[in-house]
Protein backbone atom coordinates (compact mmCIF):
# COMPACT_ATOMS: atom_id res chain seq x y z
CA UNK A 1 0.00 0.00 0.00
CA UNK A 2 1.01 3.86 -0.14
CA UNK A 3 1.86 5.31 3.26
CA UNK A 4 2.09 9.26 4.11
CA UNK A 5 4.48 9.36 7.19
CA UNK A 6 4.26 12.80 8.26
CA UNK A 7 7.71 13.79 10.36
CA UNK A 8 9.37 11.21 8.60
CA UNK A 9 12.55 12.81 9.00
CA UNK A 10 12.44 12.18 12.88
CA UNK A 11 13.92 9.56 15.08
CA UNK A 12 10.28 7.57 15.02
CA UNK A 13 9.29 8.99 11.34
CA UNK A 14 12.68 7.63 9.81
CA UNK A 15 12.89 3.71 11.43
CA UNK A 16 8.65 3.85 10.46
CA UNK A 17 9.64 4.30 6.76
CA UNK A 18 12.28 1.52 6.45
CA UNK A 19 10.01 -0.32 8.24
CA UNK A 20 7.66 0.13 5.66
CA UNK A 21 9.80 0.00 2.67
CA UNK A 22 11.03 -3.67 4.15
CA UNK A 23 7.41 -4.96 3.82
CA UNK A 24 7.19 -3.80 0.45
CA UNK A 25 5.14 -0.56 0.84
CA UNK A 26 5.12 2.36 -0.91
CA UNK A 27 6.39 5.63 1.17
CA UNK A 28 5.68 9.49 0.92
CA UNK A 29 6.69 11.90 3.97
CA UNK A 30 5.86 15.17 5.00
CA UNK A 31 7.91 16.80 7.39
CA UNK A 32 10.23 19.91 8.36
CA UNK A 33 14.12 19.42 7.18
CA UNK A 34 15.76 16.62 9.35
CA UNK A 35 18.16 17.15 12.22
CA UNK A 36 22.18 17.35 11.25
CA UNK A 37 23.18 13.85 11.59
CA UNK A 38 19.54 12.71 11.77
CA UNK A 39 18.76 8.68 10.98
CA UNK A 40 16.78 10.42 7.80
CA UNK A 41 19.90 11.56 6.85
CA UNK A 42 22.63 9.16 7.74
CA UNK A 43 20.31 6.63 6.23
CA UNK A 44 19.67 8.54 2.97
CA UNK A 45 16.21 8.04 3.50
CA UNK A 46 15.31 10.26 0.45
CA UNK A 47 16.41 7.45 -1.81
CA UNK A 48 13.64 5.00 -0.78
CA UNK A 49 10.55 7.65 -0.18
CA UNK A 50 8.28 8.33 -3.51
CA UNK A 51 7.16 11.85 -2.14
CA UNK A 52 10.18 13.36 -0.03
CA UNK A 53 7.98 16.90 1.21
CA UNK A 54 9.07 19.91 3.26
CA UNK A 55 5.90 20.88 4.56
CA UNK A 56 5.45 22.83 7.98
CA UNK A 57 1.68 21.48 9.48
CA UNK A 58 1.27 25.16 10.98
CA UNK A 59 0.33 25.94 7.35
CA UNK A 60 -2.98 24.63 6.66
CA UNK A 61 -3.07 25.15 2.88
CA UNK A 62 0.37 23.76 2.67
CA UNK A 63 -0.72 20.68 4.34
CA UNK A 64 -3.83 20.38 2.63
CA UNK A 65 -2.60 20.13 -0.92
CA UNK A 66 0.64 18.00 0.02
CA UNK A 67 -1.97 15.77 1.33
CA UNK A 68 -4.30 15.61 -1.44
CA UNK A 69 -0.98 15.11 -4.29
CA UNK A 70 0.44 12.41 -2.50
CA UNK A 71 -2.77 10.43 -2.45
CA UNK A 72 -1.86 8.05 0.07
CA UNK A 73 -3.96 4.65 0.88
CA UNK A 74 -2.99 4.83 4.75
CA UNK A 75 -1.80 8.39 6.40
CA UNK A 76 0.42 7.70 10.47
CA UNK A 77 0.73 11.10 11.53
CA UNK A 78 4.17 11.83 13.78
CA UNK A 79 4.77 14.82 13.03
CA UNK A 80 5.12 16.82 16.06
CA UNK A 81 7.72 19.27 18.90
CA UNK A 82 8.30 16.07 20.38
CA UNK A 83 10.54 17.86 23.68
CA UNK A 84 9.40 18.56 26.83
CA UNK A 85 12.08 21.43 27.75
CA UNK A 86 12.12 22.60 24.50
CA UNK A 87 8.26 23.21 25.06
CA UNK A 88 9.01 25.33 27.97
CA UNK A 89 11.46 27.46 26.18
CA UNK A 90 8.58 28.08 22.85
CA UNK A 91 5.53 27.54 24.31
CA UNK A 92 3.88 28.66 21.35
CA UNK A 93 5.58 26.84 18.07
CA UNK A 94 4.65 23.73 20.49
CA UNK A 95 1.19 24.55 21.13
CA UNK A 96 0.98 25.29 17.27
CA UNK A 97 2.77 22.44 15.88
CA UNK A 98 1.05 19.96 17.72
CA UNK A 99 -2.86 20.92 17.91
CA UNK A 100 -3.19 23.12 14.99
CA UNK A 101 -0.82 21.11 12.82
CA UNK A 102 -2.97 17.93 13.97
CA UNK A 103 -5.86 19.63 12.94
CA UNK A 104 -4.48 20.54 9.99
CA UNK A 105 -3.74 17.01 9.00
CA UNK A 106 -7.27 15.60 9.99
CA UNK A 107 -8.69 18.45 7.89
CA UNK A 108 -6.25 17.55 4.77
CA UNK A 109 -7.56 13.93 5.09
CA UNK A 110 -10.90 14.31 4.99
CA UNK A 111 -10.84 16.67 1.51
CA UNK A 112 -8.46 13.29 0.21
CA UNK A 113 -10.48 10.28 -1.22
CA UNK A 114 -7.61 8.10 -1.46
CA UNK A 115 -7.43 7.46 2.44
CA UNK A 116 -8.44 4.63 3.91
CA UNK A 117 -7.25 5.15 7.29
CA UNK A 118 -5.22 7.02 9.67
CA UNK A 119 -3.52 6.88 13.06
CA UNK A 120 -3.04 9.56 14.81
CA UNK A 121 0.26 9.70 16.96
CA UNK A 122 0.03 11.15 20.71
CA UNK A 123 1.98 10.32 23.59
CA UNK A 124 1.52 8.56 26.85
CA UNK A 125 2.15 11.95 28.92
CA UNK A 126 -1.08 12.82 27.33
CA UNK A 127 -2.69 11.18 30.99
CA UNK A 128 -2.91 13.40 33.68
CA UNK A 129 -0.22 12.45 35.96
CA UNK A 130 -0.98 11.47 39.19
CA UNK A 131 2.18 9.43 40.08
CA UNK A 132 0.14 6.38 40.35
CA UNK A 133 2.62 3.07 40.54
CA UNK A 134 -0.09 1.22 38.23
CA UNK A 135 -0.42 1.68 34.01
CA UNK A 136 -2.64 4.31 32.79
CA UNK A 137 -5.38 3.12 30.73
CA UNK A 138 -7.13 4.50 27.73
CA UNK A 139 -9.87 5.83 29.45
CA UNK A 140 -8.40 7.42 32.36
CA UNK A 141 -8.46 11.18 32.52
CA UNK A 142 -5.92 13.79 30.19
CA UNK A 143 -4.01 16.57 31.16
CA UNK A 144 -0.57 18.07 31.07
CA UNK A 145 1.29 20.20 33.42
CA UNK A 146 4.66 21.11 30.78
CA UNK A 147 3.47 22.86 27.50
CA UNK A 148 4.48 19.74 25.26
CA UNK A 149 2.64 17.34 27.60
CA UNK A 150 -0.93 19.80 27.81
CA UNK A 151 -0.58 20.43 24.16
CA UNK A 152 -0.75 16.41 23.13
CA UNK A 153 -3.64 16.20 25.47
CA UNK A 154 -5.05 19.00 23.74
CA UNK A 155 -4.06 17.29 20.38
CA UNK A 156 -5.34 14.00 21.56
CA UNK A 157 -9.02 15.55 22.84
CA UNK A 158 -8.93 17.44 19.33
CA UNK A 159 -8.88 13.47 17.32
CA UNK A 160 -11.28 12.25 19.89
CA UNK A 161 -14.00 15.36 18.73
CA UNK A 162 -12.77 14.95 15.28
CA UNK A 163 -13.62 11.26 15.53
CA UNK A 164 -17.22 11.94 16.99
CA UNK A 165 -18.34 15.13 15.45
CA UNK A 166 -16.69 16.23 11.76
CA UNK A 167 -18.87 13.26 9.60
CA UNK A 168 -15.38 11.79 8.43
CA UNK A 169 -15.59 8.61 7.21
CA UNK A 170 -12.07 7.86 7.28
CA UNK A 171 -11.15 5.50 10.08
CA UNK A 172 -9.02 6.67 12.95
CA UNK A 173 -7.54 5.49 15.27
CA UNK A 174 -5.21 6.90 18.41
CA UNK A 175 -1.77 5.73 19.42
CA UNK A 176 -0.47 6.77 22.65
CA UNK A 177 3.41 5.41 23.40
CA UNK A 178 6.49 6.40 25.54
CA UNK A 179 10.21 6.53 25.69
CA UNK A 180 11.48 4.76 22.53
CA UNK A 181 15.32 4.26 22.65
CA UNK A 182 17.45 2.97 19.10
CA UNK A 183 19.99 3.58 16.97
CA UNK A 184 20.25 7.13 15.36
CA UNK A 185 18.44 8.86 17.51
CA UNK A 186 19.85 12.92 17.92
CA UNK A 187 16.82 14.78 19.66
CA UNK A 188 19.39 17.39 22.65
CA UNK A 189 17.99 15.93 26.56
CA UNK A 190 17.18 12.43 25.82
CA UNK A 191 18.78 10.21 27.68
CA UNK A 192 20.27 7.33 25.55
CA UNK A 193 21.30 10.31 23.27
CA UNK A 194 23.43 11.58 26.10
CA UNK A 195 24.71 8.52 27.24
CA UNK A 196 26.05 7.55 23.42
CA UNK A 197 27.29 11.21 22.86
CA UNK A 198 29.22 11.03 25.94
CA UNK A 199 30.27 7.46 25.80
CA UNK A 200 31.47 7.90 21.98
CA UNK A 201 33.37 10.94 22.95
CA UNK A 202 34.97 9.53 26.04
CA UNK A 203 33.09 11.63 29.05
CA UNK A 204 31.12 11.59 31.58
CA UNK A 205 27.38 11.99 30.95
CA UNK A 206 25.48 13.86 33.69
CA UNK A 207 21.77 12.90 34.90
CA UNK A 208 19.00 15.13 35.58
CA UNK A 209 17.13 12.74 37.16
CA UNK A 210 18.33 9.51 38.20
CA UNK A 211 16.03 7.89 40.40
CA UNK A 212 13.08 8.68 37.87
CA UNK A 213 11.62 5.77 36.80
CA UNK A 214 10.82 5.70 32.58
CA UNK A 215 9.08 2.68 30.96
CA UNK A 216 12.03 1.70 28.10
CA UNK A 217 10.92 0.38 24.69
CA UNK A 218 12.41 -0.26 21.65
CA UNK A 219 11.43 2.11 18.31
CA UNK A 220 10.71 -0.81 16.57
CA UNK A 221 8.41 -2.04 19.54
CA UNK A 222 6.63 1.11 19.64
CA UNK A 223 6.75 1.20 15.39
CA UNK A 224 5.18 -2.37 14.73
CA UNK A 225 2.10 -1.35 17.83
CA UNK A 226 1.30 1.23 15.18
CA UNK A 227 0.82 -0.55 12.11
CA UNK A 228 -0.99 -3.64 13.58
CA UNK A 229 -3.73 -0.33 14.61
CA UNK A 230 -3.29 0.52 10.64
CA UNK A 231 -3.87 -3.04 9.83
CA UNK A 232 -7.04 -3.31 11.97
CA UNK A 233 -8.24 0.49 10.64
CA UNK A 234 -7.92 -1.22 7.22
CA UNK A 235 -9.95 -4.74 8.03
CA UNK A 236 -12.91 -2.62 9.44
CA UNK A 237 -12.24 -2.62 12.84
CA UNK A 238 -11.47 -0.49 15.98
CA UNK A 239 -11.91 2.35 14.16
CA UNK A 240 -12.13 5.53 16.66
CA UNK A 241 -10.61 4.21 19.60
CA UNK A 242 -7.36 4.60 21.45
CA UNK A 243 -4.68 2.49 22.18
CA UNK A 244 -1.48 2.49 25.11
CA UNK A 245 1.49 0.75 23.19
CA UNK A 246 4.00 0.70 26.48
CA UNK A 247 6.50 -2.13 27.46
CA UNK A 248 5.66 -4.28 30.70
CA UNK A 249 6.92 -3.41 34.46
CA UNK A 250 9.97 -5.13 33.65
CA UNK A 251 11.17 -2.17 31.69
CA UNK A 252 10.26 0.39 34.29
CA UNK A 253 13.89 1.11 35.37
CA UNK A 254 15.42 4.00 37.03
CA UNK A 255 17.71 6.63 34.68
CA UNK A 256 20.66 5.85 37.27
CA UNK A 257 20.19 1.90 36.22
CA UNK A 258 19.90 2.67 32.26
CA UNK A 259 23.12 4.71 32.26
CA UNK A 260 25.19 2.27 34.37
CA UNK A 261 23.85 -1.01 32.41
CA UNK A 262 24.67 1.70 29.16
CA UNK A 263 27.95 2.46 30.29
CA UNK A 264 28.69 -1.81 30.79
CA UNK A 265 27.23 -2.25 27.24
CA UNK A 266 29.81 0.47 25.70
CA UNK A 267 32.56 -1.84 27.04
CA UNK A 268 35.33 1.86 27.81
CA UNK A 269 35.40 3.72 30.92
CA UNK A 270 32.21 4.87 29.89
CA UNK A 271 31.50 7.19 33.48
CA UNK A 272 27.58 8.60 34.58
CA UNK A 273 28.02 11.99 36.94
CA UNK A 274 24.79 13.82 38.65
CA UNK A 275 23.81 17.39 37.74
CA UNK A 276 23.33 19.32 40.50
CA UNK A 277 21.61 22.51 38.67
CA UNK A 278 18.00 23.72 38.83
CA UNK A 279 15.97 21.48 36.49
CA UNK A 280 12.40 22.27 35.04
CA UNK A 281 9.53 20.07 36.01
CA UNK A 282 9.25 16.30 34.77
CA UNK A 283 7.21 13.34 35.83
CA UNK A 284 8.66 11.26 38.00
CA UNK A 285 6.96 8.07 36.90
CA UNK A 286 4.40 7.57 34.59
CA UNK A 287 3.68 4.11 32.91
CA UNK A 288 1.18 2.62 30.42
CA UNK A 289 -1.41 -0.34 30.57
CA UNK A 290 -1.07 -2.22 27.22
CA UNK A 291 -3.43 -4.78 27.93
CA UNK A 292 -6.16 -3.46 25.13
CA UNK A 293 -3.94 -3.41 22.64
CA UNK A 294 -2.44 -7.25 23.47
CA UNK A 295 -6.06 -8.25 23.49
CA UNK A 296 -7.43 -6.47 20.67
CA UNK A 297 -4.58 -6.40 18.45
CA UNK A 298 -2.01 -8.84 19.74
CA UNK A 299 0.98 -6.79 20.15
CA UNK A 300 3.32 -7.23 22.71
CA UNK A 301 6.99 -6.27 22.90
CA UNK A 302 9.46 -8.41 20.93
CA UNK A 303 12.35 -7.00 22.13
CA UNK A 304 13.05 -7.27 26.27
CA UNK A 305 15.01 -4.43 27.69
CA UNK A 306 18.33 -5.92 27.80
CA UNK A 307 18.10 -6.82 24.18
CA UNK A 308 16.76 -3.16 23.52
CA UNK A 309 19.61 -2.08 25.18
CA UNK A 310 21.99 -3.58 23.40
CA UNK A 311 20.87 -2.98 20.24
CA UNK A 312 21.01 0.58 20.42
CA UNK A 313 24.43 0.11 21.75
CA UNK A 314 25.28 -2.20 18.69
CA UNK A 315 24.45 0.38 15.84
CA UNK A 316 25.83 3.39 17.06
CA UNK A 317 28.94 1.30 17.79
CA UNK A 318 28.81 -0.65 14.24
CA UNK A 319 28.23 2.94 12.79
CA UNK A 320 30.74 4.94 14.69
CA UNK A 321 33.61 2.11 12.71
CA UNK A 322 32.05 2.46 9.68
CA UNK A 323 29.21 0.19 8.77
CA UNK A 324 26.58 1.76 6.31
CA UNK A 325 23.54 3.38 8.88
CA UNK A 326 20.96 2.59 6.38
CA UNK A 327 22.69 -1.14 6.12
CA UNK A 328 22.53 -1.39 9.47
CA UNK A 329 19.10 0.02 10.32
CA UNK A 330 17.67 -2.13 7.81
CA UNK A 331 19.40 -5.04 9.23
CA UNK A 332 17.70 -4.43 12.34
CA UNK A 333 14.46 -3.97 11.36
CA UNK A 334 14.77 -7.30 9.35
CA UNK A 335 15.71 -9.33 12.36
CA UNK A 336 12.93 -7.32 14.45
CA UNK A 337 9.87 -8.24 11.72
CA UNK A 338 11.32 -11.90 12.06
CA UNK A 339 11.26 -11.32 15.68
CA UNK A 340 7.41 -10.40 15.39
CA UNK A 341 6.01 -12.76 13.23
CA UNK A 342 5.36 -9.59 10.62
CA UNK A 343 6.59 -10.58 7.10
CA UNK A 344 9.57 -9.01 5.29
Amino acid sequence: MHYLVTGHTGFKGAWLTLMLTEQGHTVSGLSLDPAPGSVYERARLGEVLRDDLRVDIRDAAATSAAVRAVAPDVVLHLAAQPLVRESYRDPRTTWETNVMGTLHVLQAVQSTPSVQAQVIVTTDKVYKNVDQIWGYREGEPLGGVDPYSASKAAADLLTQSWIQSSGSTVPTGIARAGNVIGGGDVCSERLMVDLVAAFSAGEPVRLRYPDAVRPWQHVLDCLHGYLLLADALLDGRLAGEAFNFGPGTESFVRVGDIATSVAALWGSDATVELDEGPQVHEAGLLALDSRKAALALGWHDALRLPDALAWTVEWAQKVGAGTDPRSQTVAQVREYLELAGRPA
